[in-house]
């Protein structure tokens, strides 16, 4: 199962081009908003199970938002895959992944323009988010995947000049940017996902493949990440979790290579679509 925020409304893909409303085919029982749909997962998911939805939306690319636009945190991993760890000069994580947030207003959808910061140096970092679908709180790794709704894709842009200016870098800061966060194009349940621990993902700028990974060289898994994300914080419905990039970032290339105005950087993740963005 697909679910899109397609101008605001949370809609069943049913094909490439049509979708069904939800709040429209449920006659009501759920909330036109997609986060509605999140704070009631299991309902939902219920009433999914025997729908019968009719076609009543063209799906149009230019109204697709991100299929979690307004959750109560955004958690992201650094360095969960050792070729990228290696890349940018760190030791790989070994007890705990590096944790970071990405403030909500840099959520964008998965197409558009995006500005890039006057004077910066902006990088591009595939990765798969997943998206929760109930309250998690001490969740064993064993039971981890039963609190996700879905997953989808995600960019998890970043200012390389701010990152590392000071005496700290400034992770989540620099991540923050207007647009930084697109996710997109829909979220894809875990029964619709082909292997949800092994999926290809990766990037290109104008036509040339830059990242080119596999969520199996994942160094903690989605099932450890929740599992120790929720040793500490309690996750909500519709809350977001970037889960790492593998290598090929422009920080980590020689010479340096960083998003330049007018380039088309076009994102993918095998079984759950792709993302196209173009920065000015």
């Amino acid at each position: 199962m697909r679910i899109a925020n397609h101008a605001g409304r949370a809609v069943l893909v049913l094909s490439d081009d049509k979708a069904a409303d939800i709040a429209t085919a449920s006659r009501g029982l759920f909330s036109p908003r997609i986060q509605g749909v999140y704070d009631r997962w299991a309902e939902f998911t219920a009433w999914a199970a025997t729908a019968d939805p009719v076609a009543d939306v063209d799906l149009d690319k230019a109204r697709l938002g991100s299929p979690s636009p307004t959750p109560s945190q955004v958690v992201a991993i650094g360095l969960n895959y050792a070729d990228h760890a290696a890349e940018t000069g760190f030791e790989p994580p070994k007890d705990l992944p590096p944790v970071f947030t990405k403030f909500a207003s840099s959520i964008t959808g998965p197409y558009g323009d995006i500005a890039l910061p006057e004077g910066g140096h902006t990088d591009w970092e595939v990765e798969v988010v997943a998206v929760i679908g109930k309250k998690a709180h001490k969740v064993p790794e064993s039971d981890a995947w039963s609190y996700v709704a879905g997953l989808t894709v995600g960019q998890d842009l970043s200012e390389r000049i701010l990152q590392f200016v000071g005496q700290a870098p400034q992770f989540g800061f620099a991540k923050s940017y207007p647009g930084f966060a697109p996710i997109g194009p829909w979220l894809t349940t875990l029964d619709d996902v082909p292997d949800k621990d092994d999926l290809a993902l990766g990037c290109s700028i104008d036509g040339e493949t830059v990242q080119d990974g596999r969520t199996s060289k994942l160094i903690f898994s989605i099932p450890k990440t929740i599992a120790e994300l929720t040793e500490v914080i309690t996750l909500h419905p519709g809350d977001v979790i970037f889960t790492g990039t593998p290598d090929g970032v422009g920080l980590g290339m020689t010479p340096q290579r960083f998003l330049q105005p007018g380039e088309t950087l076009r994102t993918w993740v095998e079984g759950l679509g792709e993302m196209t963005h173009t920065f000015h």
